[in-house]
């Protein structure tokens, strides 16, 4: 780690974050381990003790083993979790080779902790300055999360990994045991892909290790509906939204854009795929609620304002491998747009809309005005007495 990020900014800033700022002291990190804090990743040296400097507040700390260097080098999965930092804070955690992890057990020691602090001025030439260059970035994809937000959605282990920790649904250690799900045996030889798959037992994420997301209702209408009403509600999802709010984010409606920006996070920086789903079904959601936008003002100004930063700081071909798949993306925004100026919509969201509407269609090149029925399949009529098998 270099100390460019300290000349990005000035002396005064720089002698703030000096006094008020947390130190994370992060002992026995192998060299050539990615790690990184936030918007900013390196490789670590063998120098490396830890990061100074650190703007109070919450944090996304993350990194990634490498294996021995004679095995020639490899990157593991990342791993990563929140912090929420307080100023002057001292974090410690010693790497545990084992378990190829960072371990925090030795920050409950107030008498290493004080330890380290009256030493800090001998280990100072081993840290490296927060990349206060980032710090913007970060606290606009971040600033409707909250420590509290973040750790109800945090797994109960407390790390987040790229790769679920998963374990068989059902131990079926014994033909017998298959034979009673119905699964092939695993001594008979496989004629199909297909076959090979269904053999394999089902997973699960180990207790503790999955992400805790709001769930998303599976039914978008309430119960005993009629056709008619599923149909209407299934077109205006605000029913399911509300019913969100309502289940996980009562007290404070805009701890959902937290969520979302939580999701936003995991999938971006930590390279978690379950991210980028839950990321896929909140902005749904959220966009395809006609009722709702004309309810909660303030939560879709915010909505607006975290998406034009999210949508800032994807990687170009993002686009092309995962958002423009199927078309999401513009086809929610375009449902959300066409809501946001309909009757009933206050003045300065539909403004705020319109915005940014016209930013997205001059940086991206979006047709938002285009017909999307224009894309979907034609219906052939057949002559009567003709079957399709």
């Amino acid at each position: 780690m270099a100390d460019s990020s300290s000349m990005d900014m000035d002396q005064d800033v720089a002698r703030r974050l000096f006094e008020e700022g947390a130190t994370l002291v992060l002992m026995g990190v192998p060299q050539g381990t990615e790690l990184g804090i936030d918007c900013k990743s390196w490789q670590v040296g063998p120098r490396f003790r830890g990061v100074k400097m650190i703007p109070p507040g919450l944090h996304f700390l993350h990194y990634s083993s490498v294996n021995s260097p004679s095995c020639g080098t490899e990157i593991g999965p990342k791993t990563g979790l929140f912090l929420n930092l307080k100023p002057r804070q001292i974090l410690l955690a010693n790497w545990d080779n084992k378990e190829e992890d960072l371990n925090f057990t030795a920050s409950q020691n107030e008498e290493e902790v004080n330890r380290i602090r009256a030493n800090l001025q001998d280990l100072d030439p081993f840290l490296g300055p927060y990349p206060y260059e980032v710090m913007r970035k970060w606290v606009s994809l971040t600033d409707h999360l909250s420590e509290e937000v973040a750790t109800k959605l945090q797994p109960l282990s407390g790390r987040i990994c790229a790769f679920s920790d998963v374990i068989p649904e059902l131990q079926l250690t014994h033909t017998k045991d298959r034979e009673e799900q119905n699964l092939p045996r695993n001594d008979t030889a496989c004629q199909s892909m297909r076959e090979g798959l269904d053999k394999l037992p089902r997973m699960k994420p180990r207790e503790g290790t999955e992400l805790r997301f709001s769930v998303i209702p599976e039914k978008m209408y309430p119960p005993g509906a009629t056709p008619a009403e599923i149909t209407q509600y299934s077109l205006d999802l605000t029913y399911a939204m509300e019913t969100l709010l309502e289940t996980h984010h009562k007290l404070r409606p805009l701890d959902l854009l937290g969520e979302l920006q939580f999701a936003f996070v995991c999938f971006i920086i930590g390279n978690v795929y379950e991210g980028f789903e839950h990321w896929k079904g909140l902005l749904a959601l959220l966009c395809r609620a006609e009722e709702a936008i004309r309810r909660h003002k303030e939560l879709y100004l915010g909505l607006i304002a975290v998406l034009y930063h999210q949508l800032g700081e994807v990687p170009p071909d993002f686009f092309v491998d995962i958002v423009s798949q199927d078309n999401f993306l513009t086809s929610t925004l375009q449902d959300f747009f066409q809501f946001a100026s309909g009757p009933g919509v206050d003045g300065s969201l539909r403004k705020r809309a319109e915005k940014f509407k016209a930013h997205l269609t001059k940086k991206f090149r979006w047709d938002f005005d285009a017909d999307m029925e224009d894309c979907a399949p034609v219906v052939v009529e057949l002559p009567e007495g003709i079957a399709m098998d």
